[in-house]
């Protein structure tokens, strides 16, 4: 019965629907060159260190109040205005030469950012509510994230010829902005009442609703510690991930700067191509791991497994092979995409219903926080005294904090599904 059940889930047309936002989504042609782009735009570790805590910061200072926003007047309208900024950065991405230009990208892509975390998650929550399914919210959310990084996959594996055909990288951003429109298109599709959650009584006032929401989210000591662990986490990850591209330049050439190089951006496609295919069936299998095994210990553990890859990665980067390397990310990226639905399953046993778009926004601004002031940290290590110092600092920070940071089981009950939906958290 349960697999029936199961079944009924994945041929609905919604969940075809929320599958296939997340796959268009990261269709992001440009992704695997990013920073050798910008390298090759004469920019230093430390001044892409400075774009991406650029980025950090415009999401850090609107992530909540965008929550907010689409909790309060509709989480559709915001999803199409985030694709717009997406779409602008990716334009001024291609017609971009100096530092100050890039700035400017990387902040539209950051406005984009603010406005899309959390808001599609708290659509897929109250729909599966609304079916009835919202104690398979584990499975429905690995299953969508495991379609968002087959897009990331298949992105990557298009990007290859793509980059060999085009007369430059940044084509690449260009060409990206045909899957966004399809995503516009695509959200536009979704019932109406999928906008806001339905409320009992009258409306509160924005800033009455923002101090409540907040207020209930720091209150509560055992969300307070998921979002913690998660968001420094996944802000860490955010840095780390894209130096695959310089480690593997520096073994295969023997300088940072690649743009162009034929067996460089082949090596590139075809990781992250093995990356986000990794990433996709872990994300798809990890709700039969949460079956067996408690999610606290599995956040914990994933988060020393971090800290060890980043140990390993600065040894990798003196004495590696492109292959060692790319295995090294591939568990990387098999961690973090298994953690995201534990994480999503934990929050949502905590959340109160109304406040789901709010709660997801402030894990997405911590991370981006993080992010903010270790990408430009790092960048400075790295230009100062080479990328295997980076990622050793990396891994004994992750290994140390997270002897405080430890979630307890205990701590994480579950609640009963009627509390789920009445909201009743103590």
């Amino acid at each position: 019965m349960i697999s029936l059940d199961r079944s009924t889930i994945l041929k609905d047309p919604m969940i075809w629907k929320f599958r296939f936002y997340g796959f268009l989504k990261n269709l992001k042609f440009f992704e695997p060159f990013l920073m050798l782009y910008l390298l090759g735009a004469g920019l230093s570790l430390f001044q892409i260190g400075l774009l991406y805590s650029i980025r950090g910061a415009i999401i850090y200072l609107l992530e909540i109040p965008s929550g907010l926003l689409a909790d309060h007047w509709g989480r559709k309208k915001e999803l199409i205005l985030c694709f717009l900024f997406y779409i602008a950065s990716f334009v001024v991405f291609f017609i971009g030469k100096t530092m100050t230009h890039f700035s400017v990208a990387m902040g539209l892509f950051g406005l984009g950012e603010a406005l899309r975390s959390g808001s599609h998650k708290a659509m897929i929550y109250t729909y599966l509510e609304k079916q009835g399914w919202f104690d398979e919210k584990t499975f429905v959310y690995g299953r969508t994230r495991a379609w968002s990084l087959l897009g990331s996959a298949l992105s990557a594996l298009i990007a290859v010829p793509l980059a060999l055909g085009l007369p430059a990288y940044r084509w690449l951003f260009l060409v990206s902005v045909l899957p966004y429109i399809g995503d516009m298109v695509l959200i536009w599709s979704y019932p109406d009442w999928l906008d806001k959650e339905e409320t009992s009584g009258e409306r509160p006032s924005f800033s009455s609703f923002g101090v409540k929401a907040l207020i209930s989210v720091m209150r509560d000591r055992r969300l307070v510690k998921v979002l913690l662990s998660s968001s420094i986490y996944d802000g860490l990850f955010k840095v780390i991930k894209d130096y695959v591209q310089p480690v593997l330049a520096l073994i295969l050439m023997g300088t940072l700067a690649g743009d162009g190089d034929k067996s460089l951006t082949i090596w590139l496609g075809i990781t992250y191509c093995v990356l986000h295919l990794a990433g996709s069936a872990a994300s798809a299998s990890v709700w039969r791991l949460r079956r067996r095994i408690s999610s606290a210990w599995l956040m914990n553990v994933s988060f020393d497994v971090m800290g060890a890859v980043a140990l390993l990665l600065a040894a990798f980067s003196l004495w590696g092979s492109p292959l060692t390397v790319a295995s090294v990310f591939f568990v990387l990226y098999v961690m973090k995409d298994g953690r995201r639905p534990i994480f999503a399953d934990l929050c949502g046993d905590m959340m109160d219903r109304e406040v789901r778009a709010t709660v997801l926004s402030v894990d997405s601004q911590m991370a981006s926080l993080v992010a903010m002031v270790a990408a430009p940290l790092l960048g400075w290590i790295a230009d100062g005294t080479g990328l295997p110092v980076a990622f050793a600092v990396t891994g004994f920070f992750m290994l140390s904090l997270n002897r405080i940071l430890k979630v307890q089981s205990r701590e994480l009950a579950v609640l009963p599904i009627e509390k789920q939906i009445t909201g009743e958290v103590k």
